[in-house]
Order: structure tokens, then C-alpha cells, then sequence
């Protein structure tokens, strides 16, 4: 990968983005895509917007959402301890025994999700994964309430505290990837462009509270009124134990980025880009999808009065917990592969 690129990317995911509280990765993107020539702007959601060639009638939107799964402060006991509630899909049954780091007004705080040694714990409890968060609670060190609130207030945000770590070939793990990766690649698609005569508008948009909603890409979409939407996102892994293809399709590391045929996306967009790789000589991989309601394109596609949307995925295992792992390759790909496609249009597609 580009040292440039690489550099951001792990400055990106280093960086605490619950969905909501996303302003210290997206200033990361916001200065990236300056770096490159964007007229860049912050909307009043806090979605980043990085406009190139923007006086172009025909304009694309790409959307990465910046917003991660986290946890909030909900309640602080008498003896300092905190209990939280989760932000966006949080798999809880993962928590216990986890580092994390509380991101407040008075600065980070490390702290960790106490656990039940296995000594005193009974047959049924060790069968039983606990999936009430509620029950679990978040030890500071704090002496009392009131030493805990020196220290952290109700509603501040936490992120588990596990960073990026490279594993064999390309392959790396870390927290988050879900979705800073996909605002790394609409953020580098503007390095690519630099330089090149485009011939339409292009809208790289790092999106916010997509865990919560869409909510980010919503209003964006609407801002910008796109001719043409594609989003960069995750997409489920199979090759990996437990994840069974027949639910999914077959979508394997290192294989390249994911498309996805289905009602969400549509087929002329969809050939487009199949015809950009294939004119590139980028792999890609194909993963039928037929509700697509869970993404960004979504929200792009039912804005206004319409949007020819379309998914780019990166193949992801481990989704929604603190070792989501991916291929550098399969992301150096998938921001080929949309340079291509935006560099081949003309302005005078019609995918009505």
C-alpha cells in the first residue's frame, strides 16, 4: 500500500469514532482529503464532505461511514463502578475481561469490563454466555462515585482498546474496520483522482451514526442530490470457521472486493463497475444481497426522488468485534477500482 495512504489509514483506525462522537477521526479525514486538492466541508451532522470538480452537472457521491460500534456511561454505582449501554450492534457476550478506553470531556481513562473469576462461578454460568450488558460493569480503579466522576461523567463514550495488529501476507486486525476502512477508501479514491481531467462531480462524503441508522448518509445524500451513489463498506468473510456460504455467498480474503446484485443497487451501476474492474484487471467478488437495507447505498438510493446506488465491499471476519480482520490488498483494490470507474464516466450516463 501507498506509505502516504498507509500512514492515514493507521492514524484513522487509532482514532475513537462511536457513532455520534466521530469528530476525532473525521478532523484524521478531513485534512487527508484536503491534502489532495478537495474543497472539503463539515455539514452539521459532522459528515465530512471532500468535493472535487464540483461544478459538473452530473454528480457522484461516494459514502464511507466514519462511525464505529462503541459503549456509553449510563449509570456509576456508590463503590466507582461504571455500567454502560451499547452504541449500535455491540456483540456483548464478547465484553467481559475486555480493556477498554473511556473518551470523555476530561480526557481518556483506561479502564476494564470486570469479570467473575472461574473459581466462584457455577456449571450454569460457565455454560451460559451473559448477552445482558447491563449486568456488566466497567472498573476505573476508582475508590467511589465521586472518585469516578473525577474522572468520567454519564453519557461519555468507550471504545474497546484493541489496536491494529499485522498478521501473515496482507492481512491485518483491528477495531473498527467496520467502517473507518470504507472511509479510508472513498478519502484515497481523491489521492488517485489528483491530477486527472474528470468530467463529473465527485462528493467523497466520510459519513456519521451509520451504526445507528443510516442517519449520516441520509442527510448527506439529500445535501448533495447524487445522480449517482456507491457506498464502501464491509462485507461477511467466508473463509473462515462458522460462517456458512449458502446464507451468504462466498466471499474469501484476498480475492478482491465484493459486489452485490440485488434490488438495492442498481444494474446498470452495478455493470458499470463490473466493467471497470474488468477493464483495470482488478478481481472482484460477487455476493447476491437481496433486502441491501443495512448500508449506506440505502440510504443514497431512497433519497429525494431516487438514486442509482451501488456497494463496494471489503471481505471482513470477525465483524462487529475487536479483531475484524482484512486484506491491505482488497482495500488497495476497492479504491481502484472506484478511481476507475469515476475517471471512465463521460457525464452523459443515464442509468435511469
Amino acid at each position: 500500500m501507498n506509505k502516504i495512504a498507509l500512514q492515514f489509514l493507521r492514524s484513522l483506525v487509532a482514532s475513537p469514532t462511536p457513532s455520534g462522537s466521530e469528530h476525532a477521526g473525521q478532523r484524521i479525514v478531513a485534512a487527508y482529503m484536503k491534502r489532495w486538492g478537495a474543497a472539503v466541508e463539515t455539514d452539521i451532522h459532522g459528515n465530512i464532505h471532500g468535493v472535487l470538480n464540483g461544478q459538473a452537472p452530473l454528480r457522484v457521491m461516494l459514502a464511507g461511514h466514519c462511525d464505529e460500534i462503541g459503549l456509553m456511561v449510563q449509570f456509576i454505582d456508590d463503590r466507582g463502578y461504571l455500567y454502560v449501554s451499547a452504541i449500535g450492534g455491540v456483540n456483548v457476550p464478547l465484553l467481559p475481561a475486555e480493556r477498554v478506553m473511556i473518551h470523555g470531556r476530561k480526557g481518556a481513562v483506561p479502564g476494564v469490563v470486570g469479570v467473575k473469576p472461574i473459581h466462584l462461578t457455577t456449571d450454569k454460568e460457565r455454560e451460559a454466555a451473559s448477552g445482558k450488558i447491563h449486568e456488566l460493569w466497567v472498573d476505573i480503579g476508582a475508590k467511589s462515585r465521586k472518585d469516578a466522576e473525577k474522572a468520567v461523567a454519564l453519557g461519555d463514550v468507550a471504545t474497546i482498546a484493541s489496536g491494529w495488529i499485522g498478521l501473515r501476507h496482507d492481512r491485518v486486525a483491528c477495531r473498527g474496520f467496520d467502517n473507518r476502512i470504507g472511509a479510508f477508501v472513498i478519502a484515497d479514491v481523491l489521492r488517485q483522482l489528483e491530477g486527472k481531467k474528470l468530467k463529473v462531480a465527485v462528493h467523497a462524503v466520510s459519513t456519521v451514526q451509520e451504526e445507528i441508522g443510516l442517519r449520516g448518509a441520509r442527510t448527506a445524500a439529500f445535501r448533495v442530490d447524487p445522480h449517482v451513489g456507491i457506498a464502501v463498506d464491509v462485507g461477511f468473510a467466508t473463509d473462515c470457521p462458522g460462517v456458512e456460504e449458502k446464507m451468504v455467498g462466498t466471499a474469501k480474503l484476498g480475492r478482491g472486493p465484493i459486489l452485490h446484485p440485488g434490488p438495492t443497487y442498481n444494474p446498470k451501476l452495478l455493470a458499470a463497475l463490473r466493467a471497470a474492474a474488468g477493464a483495470a484487471r482488478i478481481k472482484i467478488q460477487i455476493q447476491p444481497d437481496p433486502r441491501g437495507a443495512g448500508t449506506d447505498a440505502y440510504a443514497m438510493q431512497m433519497t429525494r426522488g431516487g438514486v442509482a446506488a451501488g456497494l463496494v465491499s471489503i471481505p471482513n471476519r470477525y465483524m462487529h468485534s475487536p479483531i475484524e480482520t482484512i486484506s491491505l490488498g482488497d482495500v488497495e483494490a476497492a479504491a481502484r477500482l472506484v478511481t476507475a470507474f469515476i475517471a471512465g464516466l463521460t457525464g452523459r450516463e443515464d442509468f435511469a
